[in-house]
């Protein structure tokens, strides 16, 4: 690229374009305003960054979200000054709790004018309190030497906070003087005459991949103890790494070292490659709700993969049990929400068998006893499953997840909302080897940005599909805004329950009022009505034959709505008297 060298803005902006491009950034998600605009028009132009406009900036937050958390490299975010910013909050919570790169660029007025009622002015500086990775405000924009290369590796030094040590937000606030429009200026031209531009950048290239593994002492120590209890367990909670296949493949292994059972949340991959792991647990949501088998199955150690699963019913066993604990997890993130007997191992699961002295097959360990009980009973939950699924011929929120883990195509990308689609995941999802990755915001669990995140998440990728509720998708509606310039296909499934299904489960339900109104918060939208607002393609789903009819291919382009009308009553009691009977049946 050639730098712009038409006034000192539009030189500044290029060279942080310039400098971010030969990192490794490909996108950058440009939301609309004037102080902004050398920016905007400097990402806009580069040849090897694909810059999107986008209306609304909480929207366009969680779409940067969506497709840095699949690709796993930082997306540029970019805003006007004012309360443009302040829109892009709940993203940068998500991004800081979920560990998902983001470099978030807000253009500010000069200090002159702040704090005077210039308008579109507010206090910018660390904007997102302690979110961010790494925040600072740069200096005002000029052409010295000293400060250009001072840009450049304040550059180099954000885009690496965000990846390493652990990965998130990081704010850049760039404040602007007048001109804002590229107005030639011709001092500044005169620049471009003796300007070394690879010299210059001749330091910017992209972070090697940061491998991480344990001293042999410590790996020695560990196994010693793990090899010698015959009650362990392996917990692999929900995760989206980059090479799911080699994630899956490293907890089996250190699954089939130590003998141990693996229970998998629905929302980790481990599940989507059942064929490389068998000792897999997934029923463990519901055969842990017999207190005589949660008793019986208490272990003495435990091994914690990344967070803990969504199950309430799980972590109160655990809490319960106060064995003994690893927490396998690369970053510096306190991951135990329990509090328990919890040793911190910092690498991740990948590294942890890399660690382990001459790893080969032959070392491989038989189930244990505890691990063959384990799995005699999940197969039988997971038997009663299938059999009350089979025969359940209305439509039923619960249902939609476990048929989903068989039908969806290979390989399928899945974007999973909160509340009730997470906890459907959990109890419901069935093993298979269909490949899929599960992906989620569940860093902070809320339902912001549910829609925008999966267009982010299937942008440019294979045909990919939502899970939602109602009420996430009408907090979100905005994102249908992204349509003219987001590329390839999303089927949402959309559940309609009227309203927030998940506190029917809970025991406010038991107060009225203030339940329906205040909590249930119900809802009569005509989603037929709002998805031709949009120009979405819109079907109600009449059966569970229709709706693996509509599955099957998925097509390649476009937006689509497949609308499940439930009754949130009917599947509120459905899933109490499915819980009883599994429990029962034990």
């Amino acid at each position: 690229m050639t730098l712009d060298f038409r006034n000192v803005n539009m030189l500044w902006s290029s060279i942080i374009a310039e400098t971010l491009s030969r990192l490794g950034l490909t996108t950058a998600i440009i939301c609309p305003g004037s102080r902004s605009g050398p920016l905007a028009i400097a990402f806009a132009q580069h040849p090897k960054i694909e810059a999107i406009p986008v209306l609304d900036e909480r929207s366009a937050a969680f779409f940067g979200l969506g497709i840095a958390r699949r690709s796993g490299l930082p997306v540029v975010l970019v805003c006007t000054s004012g309360t443009a910013g302040a829109n892009f909050y709940p993203a940068v919570i998500e991004a800081e709790a979920s560990r998902v790169p983001l470099l978030l660029l807000t253009a500010d007025r000069p200090p002159e004018l702040r704090h005077c009622h210039a308008g579109q002015a507010i206090d910018q500086v660390k904007l997102y309190g302690q979110y961010p990775r790494w925040q600072v405000e740069l200096a005002l924009p000029s052409s010295n030497p000293d400060l250009l290369a001072y840009l450049r590796q304040t550059c180099l030094y954000a885009w690496e906070q965000s990846q390493w040590p652990v990965p998130g937000p990081v704010h850049l606030n760039v404040p602007f003087r007048d001109p804002l429009a590229p107005i030639s200026d011709p001092e500044t031209e005169s620049l471009s005459e003796n300007f070394d531009v690879d010299q210059f950048f001749s330091a910017a290239h992209p972070l090697p991949s940061i491998q991480t593994s344990l001293n042999l002492q410590t790996i020695n120590t560990y196994l010693h103890k793990w090899l010698s209890c015959d009650r362990g367990i392996i917990i692999a909670g929900p995760a989206q790494p980059n090479d799911p296949e080699q994630y899956c493949v490293a907890i089996a292994q250190l699954a089939q070292t130590l003998g141990w059972p693996v229970l998998a949340e629905g929302l980790s991959p481990l599940r989507n490659w059942a064929d490389c792991n068998s000792l897999l647990i997934s029923t463990y949501d519901l055969l842990l709700r017999n207190q005589t088998v949660a008793n019986q199955f208490r272990p003495q150690q435990v091994i914690c993969i990344g967070e803990l699963p969504t199950s309430k019913v799980l972590r109160t066993w655990l809490t319960q049990g106060r064995s003994q604990t690893w927490s396998i997890d690369a970053t510096d993130h306190n991951v135990d929400p329990l509090h328990g007997l919890s040793i911190p191992v910092r690498v991740s699961v990948e590294g942890l068998i890399a660690s382990i002295p001459a790893f080969k097959k032959e070392n491989f360990q038989q189930p244990t006893e505890y691990a063959k009980s384990w799995l005699s009973v999940d197969q039988s939950v997971r038997t009663l499953i299938n059999q009350t699924m089979q025969t359940q011929a209305e439509l039923t929120e619960s249902k939609i997840a476990w048929l989903l883990s068989q039908v969806l195509p290979p390989n399928t990308p899945l974007f999973i909302a909160n509340s009730m689609p997470v906890r459907d995941m959990e109890s419901f999802w069935q093993p298979g080897s269909l490949h899929m990755q599960p992906y989620f915001n569940r860093g902070a669990n809320g339902i912001d940005g549910t829609l925008s995140t999966a267009l982010g998440m299937s942008h440019r990728q294979k045909s990919s599909v939502l899970l939602t509720g109602d009420l996430a998708l009408l907090h979100d509606t905005n994102g249908f805004l992204l349509r003219n310039h987001w590329q390839g296909h999303l089927t949402i499934i959309l559940v309609n329950n009227g309203g927030g299904g998940i506190f029917q489960m809970l025991p406010i339900s038991a107060f009225e009022p203030p339940f329906e109104q205040f909590f249930r918060t119900p809802q009569q939208i005509d989603f037929e009505h709002l998805a031709a607002t949009y120009q979405v393609a819109w079907e109600r789903i009449e059966s569970w034959a229709h709706l693996q009819q509509a599955l099957k291919p998925l097509p390649e382009s476009g937006l689509r709505i497949l609308e499940v009308s439930c009754d949130c009553q009917n599947d509120t009691q459905w899933r109490r008297i499915t819980f009883k009977e599994c429990v029962k049946s034990l």
